[in-house]
């Protein structure tokens, strides 16, 4: 159990589906709290305070716009609520746990948490655990989806109106990022990745290394000159036998035990400076069993063990 739990955990939901390519993923901050988020963070000794939900509008209230670059106005919008939320969560000593929602999210997200430490001098490590990349852009998406371009919209690639969200940009520096679990790429995205010098780790690094190095590896990298680690954790990332609830399954993902190692391994570090946990799906979920794996992993990345 965590015995220093000084730090107060926001949680800030934001049910946006516009990045995705089909409806649900915006019930997923109520399923996550359905499942008792709250609860097994207060058993853990947090004082656990929830902001309620970002505003996000209706897809049907909008026109998609672009076709490379669906609802890019509104989620441009969403984001950058969400951006103020976290940095202002961070400005008052606590720590954000946003749940989505889709991976779009991350742009606001890793945008306040980046803004708050650039402040400071300071930069910030992400690790992305995803069966996507998220590396597309305008330029190279097939489906114009933005939930399959906000690592690359961070790293300074993109809609010019998202890159410069805060007034700057790259938010992160791709030497303190780590992509794990991929398995699932377009082929211009693959050249982008490479290009980056961003640390990928796929599912063949981790049946063959396992995913204890993988780790170590990416704690390192992620923490290499940085005030700490920003996760985002996409629950398509595992295996779809474990969290069948997402909306874009792909097989041989990583496994339930895998995941809670990783997220205990980023809890031994004490460096975690915030969270996120996205394309929880309740409309494709088993009796919200996706909704508890994720309470689960989120327990596991503030500190709950065997013993």
């Amino acid at each position: 159990m965590r015995t220093n739990a000084s730090r107060p955990i926001r949680i800030i939901g934001v049910p946006m589906d516009l990045g995705a390519g089909r409806r649900g993923v915006d019930m997923g901050p109520s399923a996550i709290r359905l499942a008792g988020v709250a609860t097994a963070l207060r058993e853990l000794g947090y004082t656990v305070l929830d902001a309620g939900d970002v505003a996000v509008p209706a897809p049907e209230a909008h026109d998609a716009g672009d076709p490379k670059a669906r609802f890019l106005n509104a989620i441009y919008h969403v984001c950058d609520r969400l951006r103020l939320r976290v940095r202002r969560a961070l400005e008052a000593g606590e720590i954000p746990l946003v749940l989505g929602g889709d991976h779009s999210i991350a742009i606001g997200s890793v945008t306040g948490v980046a803004e708050f430490h650039r402040q400071r001098g300071e930069r910030v490590g992400v690790i992305w655990v995803d069966a996507h990349a998220d590396m597309n852009t305008p330029d190279t998406t097939l489906s114009g989806n933005i939930h399959g371009m906000p690592l690359a919209t961070l790293l300074g690639m993109g809609a010019d109106r998202l890159v410069s969200m805060a007034g700057f940009q790259p938010k992160v520096d791709p030497r303190n990022v780590c992509l794990i679990g991929i398995r699932n790429l377009d082929d211009k995205e693959k050249v982008l990745v490479q290009r980056t010098g961003l640390h990928a780790f796929t599912m063949r690094d981790i049946d063959e290394r396992g995913i204890k190095w993988v780790m170590e590896q990416s704690i390192g990298y992620a923490t290499d000159g940085t005030a700490g680690i920003h996760m985002s954790f996409d629950l398509d990332g595992m295996d779809p036998s474990y969290a069948p609830g997402v909306g874009t399954p792909v097989r041989g993902g990583i496994n339930w035990r895998e995941s809670n190692l990783l997220m205990e391994m980023l809890a031994d570090t004490g460096k975690m400076t915030s969270i996120e946990i996205t394309e929880l799906n309740p409309i494709l979920d088993v009796r919200n069993e996706s909704g508890v794996v994720a309470v689960e992993l989120i327990s596991s990345a503030f500190g709950k063990s065997i013993l």
